[in-house]
């Protein structure tokens, strides 16, 4: 092989080694999701929030950690790996693994397999479902998302504007095989509060319309419908028992430092 031909092909090679890590896989729903629900603050009805009348007697509520858990999924996605066969460990060393994953900044690039945590277990679902309570005490707290430095903007960024950037950046985010986790407001009317984690986009250009299946873990059993319209240059989230449903306003969370 001549020189330039060797040159070349360490270049080829510098390039691959470059590459960010990518998925193995499309992000499946029942597989990369946590199996147990954040519980809602409110209760609902059609919809519309009202104060709870539950006993705290009867349960132990796991509540305000939407943000929390769909930062956690997108966490597990990029730094975990998942080897069913791998030597079981105890509760000490699980809540060491969780936690290593969880406190790394969710915006870093995901890690190369051969460097990500091993959690011996088939998946998150797996991992969730007989580890629930202790994923839930490790993964974070729910009251810091309260107080998010990048929260300002949904009191002042609140123009059409604002909402197509962020419609571009999802795109983005999507398109490099990635993830984004949104917060979903419309401010100052409290019909929703909330964050979920965008994982897949179907497009319908005849109709200007954009199809985004969501993770929203109030609702672990199934994906949820977002869409964005070119035409009203907004988004849309689908109705159920605690929303009423229609246009709402999205800002990403966790796609840099202090966002």
């Amino acid at each position: 092989m001549t020189a330039t031909g060797r040159s070349c092909l360490f270049l080829f090679a510098l390039a691959i080694v470059a590459l960010p890590a990518r998925a193995e896989r499309p992000f499946d729903f029942k597989r990369d999701t946590f199996g147990f629900a954040n519980m809602t603050v409110f209760a609902y009805e059609n919809g519309v929030p009202h104060l709870r009348h539950d006993d705290p007697a009867k349960q132990e509520r796991y509540t305000r950690r939407c943000f929390v858990l769909s930062r956690s999924a997108w966490q597990f996605r990029k730094f975990a790996r998942f080897a069913p066969h791998a030597p079981a460990i105890d509760n000490a060393e699980l809540i060491r693994r969780i936690r290593t994953v969880t406190r790394r900044a969710a915006w870093k690039p995901a890690l190369p397999e051969n460097q990500r945590i091993i959690f011996p277990y088939a998946d998150v679902r797996a991992l969730s479902e007989k580890h629930g309570r202790l994923l839930q005490e490790n993964v974070g707290l729910g009251w810091p998302t309260y107080w998010r430095p990048g929260n300002w903007r949904v009191f002042f960024a609140t123009g059409r504007g604002y909402q197509e950037q962020t419609h571009a950046h999802l795109n983005e985010a999507l398109a490099r095989d990635d993830m984004f986790v949104g917060y979903l407001t419309t401010l100052p009317n409290l019909s929703i509060n909330h964050a979920v984690l965008f994982y897949s986009r179907r497009t319908d250009p005849k109709n200007g319309i954009d199809h985004y299946l969501v993770y929203d873990s109030n609702h672990p059993e199934a994906p949820r419908h977002l869409t964005w319209s070119d035409r009203d240059r907004s988004f849309s989230y689908e109705k159920d028992w605690d929303f009423v449903g229609g246009k709402i306003r999205v800002y990403q969370v966790y796609g840099k430092a202090f966002q």
